[in-house]
């Protein structure tokens, strides 16, 4: 037994070894790019994780909503809590198979857009989440050529999440993070509808 657990503290002191060796590599501070993508559930989830992650440093956290809006959600009734320290604009008007005026829908990305860019140019912001601009992409209610130039030029500590379906490949080249939510189950298929607390 005792030659067991000796065998084990070797091996993790080891492999301790190995990660601070890696650690200390590590030596470039910027503001990152991420994606969160993929048919999975989870990626507003995860981003919505960064921003509290963010605040919890009392670091300013602007969130732009590109399709949703319409829902009253937990995730925004919790960031309104921290004050100034959070922005929260839903300025999409649904999903586009419920809206079905596709010159409203560009029309509501085209002024999400332009929140984000604003969000995009603020030196006292850490943190900007841009939920469901996939979305937004995919349908080309927005495209590279008005996008990119606005996630280049921000400033140089600023932290950008993306999420949505279907990320656009010159996105995920671009950024420095690309996390794809994988479906290996879902309970809407069995008949259960989305629920406070859970989906919104």
């Amino acid at each position: 037994m005792s030659e067991d657990i000796e065998r084990h503290r070797e091996k993790m002191r080891r492999r301790k070894e190995v990660q601070d060796r890696e650690v200390a590599e590590k030596t470039i501070e910027k503001g990152l790019l991420a994606v969160h993508t993929g048919p999975g559930k989870g990626k507003s989830t995860a981003a919505f994780g960064l921003a509290l992650r963010m605040l919890g440093y009392e670091r300013k956290v602007v969130v732009v909503q590109f399709i949703k809006g319409a829902w009253d959600t937990g995730e925004r009734r919790a960031l309104e809590r921290f004050g100034e320290l959070a922005q929260f604009h839903a300025l999409g008007e649904g999903f586009t198979w419920e809206t079905q005026d596709k010159a409203r829908d560009i029309a509501a990305c085209q002024r999400a857009w332009e929140q984000a860019r604003l969000a995009l140019a603020r030196e006292d912001v850490a943190l900007v989440v841009l939920d469901e601009l996939n979305i937004a992409l995919r349908y080309g209610y927005l495209d590279e050529a008005t996008v990119l130039p606005g996630l280049a030029a921000r400033p140089p500590g600023q932290h950008v999440v993306i999420t949505g379906r279907n990320a656009p490949v010159w996105l995920t080249e671009a950024a420095d993070l690309v996390t794809e939510m994988t479906l290996v189950k879902h309970h809407f298929r069995d008949g259960v509808k989305a629920q406070q607390g859970f989906e919104f």
